[in-house]
């Protein structure tokens, strides 16, 4: 049966992308280990994500500690995975039709940070139905993990998710708000609390690993224009990792791109120094009774 404006080959394709990310997030999960690096976990998530699906929504995010999402591994990074919090994000597609889930996997000790994220995320599923407000969901994900004694990000959110779109309307704040809409038959959203010990805020830091194309024009230079044709064709609107392209003067042109303004980049997003944040996701089709969890 159709789910409002969304026929049943469209809910299929939401829910096929919805499985393959469960299977890969649980598996993707289970090797992130004090010693393995982030390079690997975020090449293996991604290799899995084109086996099984269309391709990948996003690059794998690996955000540790005070970073909170846009955080992806280099191309010859060698970081590896310590005594840290660490968010585990990813995106997968279906012709398009996207799903987002994200848990925190901890090795620093800080489990209680964690539950009351994935507490707020269960709190908020509760109150999702048609004509459900959005800021009313956000409260309630306030209180939950204020009364754990932490601060929600109150400057990310989660958002509606579009064919070809990761982020779109209605956004799902992480705290009460009077503004907002009501939910309707056939949204698709992705929940995202982000809880923290920190200020509650992010900002942007220095590292720029992921971009999107935002402005499709034509561009003289031969291997911007070459990189931008490959864009078009594999990745659409959605964002992409510089690494996934190969030879040395990729970056180059996808800085020369972001430069005219063809490419956005998304710089990674980060609390203050010292403070830990995490963060549980899943994405959801609102249905006549409630609503459906595509990523559990």
């Amino acid at each position: 049966m159709s789910i409002g404006p969304l026929d049943d080959e469209t809910v299929e394709k939401y829910r096929e992308a919805g499985t393959v990310l469960r299977t890969v997030l649980d598996e993707t999960a289970e090797m992130v280990e004090p010693g393995v690096t982030h390079l690997e976990v975020a090449e293996h998530a991604e290799a899995r994500i084109r086996e099984l699906a269309d391709g990948c929504a996003f690059p794998a995010n690996i955000s540790i500690n005070e970073e909170a999402s846009h955080a992806s591994p280099s191309r010859n990074d060698e970081t590896v995975f310590g005594e840290d919090m660490v968010c585990l994000d990813l995106g997968v597609h279906v012709d398009g039709y996207i799903a987002d889930s994200a848990v925190t996997i901890d090795l620093s000790g800080n489990d209680e940070l964690v539950e009351s994220a994935e507490e707020a995320l269960d709190a908020a599923l509760d109150m999702v139905e048609a004509g459900a407000h959005t800021g009313k969901i956000g409260a309630e994900i306030e209180d939950v993990i204020r009364g754990y004694g932490y601060t929600p990000v109150l400057n990310l959110s989660g958002h509606g998710v579009e064919r070809w779109d990761a982020h779109t309307d209605p956004t799902i704040p992480n705290r009460g708000a009077d503004r907002g809409v009501e939910l309707e038959v056939g949204d698709v959203v992705a929940i995202e609390p982000f809880a923290t010990d920190g200020s509650g805020k992010v900002t942007e830091g220095s590292k720029n690993e992921i971009y999107s194309l935002v402005h499709d024009r034509s561009v003289r230079d031969r291997m911007s224009r070459k990189l931008l044709d490959e864009v078009r064709e594999k990745y659409k609107l959605l964002p992409f990792a510089a690494r996934w392209f190969e030879g040395g003067r990729s970056e180059m042109a996808i800085r020369r791109l972001e430069q005219q303004g063809v490419l956005r980049g998304y710089p990674v997003l980060k609390e203050e120094a010292g403070a830990m944040v995490g963060q549980a996701e899943d994405t959801v089709i609102v249905t006549e009774d409630g609503y459906e969890n595509i990523t559990r």
